[in-house]
């Protein structure tokens, strides 16, 4: 096997980390959410936060570190469109996926609260899951539409 199947493998281990765990993490806050329980929620949202420490940030930080050797591997220049069009969306993504964190972190710390307190949840939360759920649409669909760029290399 060459280097460049090895990279190429772990690129694609990338995206499907990626991909995987952030469909992941959207439905057990989705499912968590709807119960309405704060201590549920809270529950849900610590192992929501370090899932996304230990995979999401993995995959992130191991993406650009691969992209970049198969580029050089496989002398891609950087003007490729769909190259280009791939690192302007993950650029996206992130303008999306880094303010999730700390709403997550946020809700998950609003909940232990409530919960402690035998309360209900804040209005400060709903606000947060409200912003966390209408960042997932274009955090995700930036990711969805690079794996696309990836694979078809339309222009």
């Amino acid at each position: 096997m060459t280097l460049y199947f090895v990279i190429k493998y772990l690129h694609v281990l990338g995206a499907i980390v990626i991909l995987g765990t952030g469909t992941g993490i959207a439905f057990f806050m989705l499912t968590a959410h709807r119960s309405h329980d704060a201590e549920f929620i809270a529950r849900t949202a610590s192992v929501v936060v370090i899932a996304d420490a230990i995979f999401t940030l993995s995959a992130v930080i191991l993406q650009p570190i691969t992209g970049g050797l198969l580029m050089m591997l496989s002398a891609t220049p950087i003007t490729e469109r769909w190259l280009l069009a791939s690192l302007c969306l993950y650029g996206l993504a992130g303008v999306f996926w880094i303010p999730v964190v700390f709403m997550q972190i946020e809700m998950r710390d609003l909940a232990r609260k409530a919960a402690d307190q035998r309360a209900a949840l804040p209005p400060r939360y709903f606000v947060l899951f409200r912003r966390w759920f209408a960042f997932g649409f274009p955090g995700f669909g930036a990711t969805m539409l690079i794996l696309w760029l990836m694979i078809a290399k339309p222009f």
